[in-house]
């Protein structure tokens, strides 16, 4: 099932400022616009812990083998293009 913008945005608050700043201005840039495909890989992003999560924000990793999906890939395009 499709997981609401609003559950996306809560979990979207993080310890991190850093990560706050980023995902505020993706939600500002694309939240009209997300396909349920880019909820869901955004959803998986945001299992991650908060230094990882900034890790790949800032291009300093790439996703581990279990997050490499197409879905995951596109939403984190648009997250690192800001």
């Amino acid at each position: 099932s499709d997981i609401s913008l609003g559950v996306l945005k809560w979990k979207s608050r993080r310890g991190l400022l850093e990560n706050d700043l980023i995902l505020q201005k993706f939600f500002q840039k694309h939240q009209f616009s997300l396909t349920s495909k880019d909820k869901s890989g955004l959803e998986l992003l945001l299992g991650l812990n908060d230094n990882d999560l900034l890790d790949l924000f800032l291009k300093r990793s790439e996703l581990t083998e279990s997050l490499n999906t197409p879905m995951v890939r596109d939403v984190l395009e648009k997250l690192r293009s800001l």
